[in-house]
């Protein structure tokens, strides 16, 4: 029996924006309970494994549905056996991913039996899937191993929109270039009299990873050009991006997921993200776990926008074989039936197929119209596209400038520094020109940063601060992270995502301050105090060294999240955190 298992990316975002998606991927080998969960979870499974690899947003979707397949015991038709598996991605993963592997596969390094290889794909909107079509055509000319949009069924879709607040929605909806209001407009209050004068901050995913971030940015060169995607060219991103850099102006940040950014704007509030781009599925989402009490949110919909279409990609290449082909034009046949499509529409995404009922949730008490007019995009030139990412890298993503706190106590010895330091080295290598750091490390004393910029002189001074880092001392965490929001204070970037990241294995000892004091503190710098510095943590090593609870509520009370590493995954937690920024 084959086994599989897939991690995150190293996040080499230089070269994913310049070759796109054409770097190998970062692969992490699994243990063996971990490569079994998904089979083991389910005792009734037989026969071979069909393993789908999909977008982040078709993601609960398919696992209910290879539930309900797997109890069937389902046979191709020779009767054997097979059951269907489900691992979830970003789509620019899931591209990168497949493109790694026929790299592999067309220089010999795996067959085409090999384990590794899915059967079949999804990503979360057509440009992504146009852009594998062309980089595996790259690979292999005229070979068609990746079918065509027209030939790949159709399993879901959930259009683009911005979500945002009732109280803000009525502004927003007046406007006929919601991307143009977005760029020229400081508050809501300018938009609608009625509204409180909050300023317009902005969120959207990083088009590198994820599908609604290229669906959002291309949406963008396509409002201010006034063109069609598709009649986009090279030229028009050169002659636009100053005016996306505009648009980009009022980010407060990037992120890998839309659903965790969709979140994020219900937990921080506001003055956090008064709008962000995402799937009209999260704004159900977001409208059915909210309370009575708390804010509801609302979809507006664009004159245009990309219907994000979820379509089954089953590839025509010699690592799917003849077996698999049928098994897997089975489960879409499967997904495809009415009763299966309305889990679809039950999590909040419109069905692909016509005459399945859309359900209560489509309704405005979950924010959202059941009929909405909109044109649909299709996408761009694939030419285009990679244009755009690499203008985006390099001139209209908004800069940033984040504190990077390094435990460097006495319990880092060993693996754990020796894990730190070659993760602060792919962090730095992979830094772009726009991008600014400060190396702030801590033990029993707090040493004055070390600043990194994304040069090569700037990144051969981080990687002399690393080779210094030596492990010893008591853990300063709280007035390190004083230290570090107090120096952002006193150095701030206006134009720019200000954070602070806090890598530690400890708990607090030696600190002048306590954690409450430490969180008075840090209110005051908070995005409702407007200076708007986000904290993100790491709890490195095993839970019971350091005190995750406190870690959480840094991270929380100013807009960031806490996160748990250990040596053998911090490297793709940190390239993911690197993202936001």
């Amino acid at each position: 029996m084959k086994y599989w298992c897939f991690f995150t990316q190293s996040g080499n975002k230089k070269s994913i924006i310049v070759t796109f998606l054409s770097t190998l991927l970062f692969l992490t080998s699994c243990s063996n309970s971990q490569t079994n969960q998904s089979r083991n979870s389910n005792p009734s499974t037989k026969g071979f494994e069909v393993k789908f690899l999909v977008g982040s947003d078709l993601a609960q979707f398919c696992r209910q549905a290879a539930t309900q397949l797997n109890q069937t015991q389902p046979k191709i038709n020779n009767g054997q056996n097979f059951y269907l598996t489900c691992e979830a991605k970003g789509s620019g993963d899931v591209v990168e991913d497949v493109l790694a592997l026929a790299k592999q596969f067309q220089t010999g390094n795996i067959t085409p039996e090999a384990a590794d290889f899915p059967t079949l794909l999804s990503v979360d909107g057509e440009i992504y899937q146009s852009q594998l079509v062309y980089q595996m055509d790259k690979l292999f000319p005229g070979q068609n191993y990746i079918p065509s949009i027209t030939d790949s069924p159709l399993i879901a879709y959930s259009p683009m929109v911005f979500m945002t607040t009732k109280q803000f929605a009525k502004g927003l909806e007046k406007s006929n270039d919601l991307y143009t209001t977005l760029a020229k407009t400081e508050n809501h209050q300018q938009l609608d009299s009625s509204a409180p004068p909050i300023p317009i901050t902005y969120v959207h995913t990083a088009p590198t990873r994820s599908n609604s971030g290229l669906q959002t940015l291309v949406a963008q060169f396509t409002s201010v050009a006034n063109k069609q995607p598709e009649d986009l060219t090279i030229t028009d991103v050169q002659k636009y991006q100053q005016q996306v850099k505009e648009i980009q102006s009022k980010i407060t940040r990037y992120g890998k997921s839309t659903g965790n950014l969709a979140r994020s704007m219900v937990e921080n509030g506001v003055f956090w993200a008064s709008v962000g781009s995402v799937y009209e599925s999260l704004v159900i989402s977001a409208n059915s776990q909210t309370g009575n009490n708390q804010t509801q949110y609302q979809a507006v919909y664009p004159q245009a926008t990309f219907s994000s279409n979820i379509r089954a990609i089953l590839p025509n290449a010699p690592w799917v074989s003849s077996a698999e082909k049928e098994a897997a034009t089975k489960i879409i046949e499967f997904m495809r039936q009415p009763k299966v499509q309305q889990i679809a529409t039950n999590l909040g995404l419109r069905p692909g197929v016509p005459g399945v009922k859309l359900g209560r949730k489509f309704s405005p008490q979950f924010g959202v119209n059941p009929q909405p007019k909109y044109e649909s995009y299709r996408p761009p030139q694939p030419e285009v596209v990679e244009a755009m990412l690499e203008s985006w890298q390099n001139y209209a993503k908004k800069a940033s400038q984040v504190a990077i706190v390094v435990d460097t106590s006495g319990s880092m010895q060993g693996t754990k520094i020796a894990a730190i330091k070659s993760t602060l080295l792919n962090y730095i290598q992979n830094l772009g020109e726009k991008e600014k750091i400060a190396l702030i490390s801590f033990n029993s004393q707090i040493n004055p940063p070390v600043l990194v910029e994304g040069n090569q002189a700037g990144k051969n001074k981080g990687i002399k601060f690393i080779s210094n880092l030596k492990a010893n001392g008591k853990t300063r965490l709280y007035d390190s992270s004083l230290y570090a929001r107090d120096w952002l204070l006193k150095n701030p970037r206006p134009d720019a995502i200000n954070a602070v990241l806090i890598l530690t294995d400890g708990e607090d000892s030696g600190s002048k301050i306590n954690l409450q004091q430490l969180s008075q503190k840090l209110q005051e710098s908070n995005f409702e105090s407007g200076e708007n510095i986000a904290f993100f943590t790491v709890g490195y090593g095993q839970e019971g060294e350091f005190n995750p609870q406190a870690l959480q509520k840094i991270a929380e009370l100013n807009g960031g999240y806490y996160r748990k590493g250990n040596p053998q995954t911090i490297s793709s937690l940190m390239a993911d955190l690197q993202v936001e920024f």
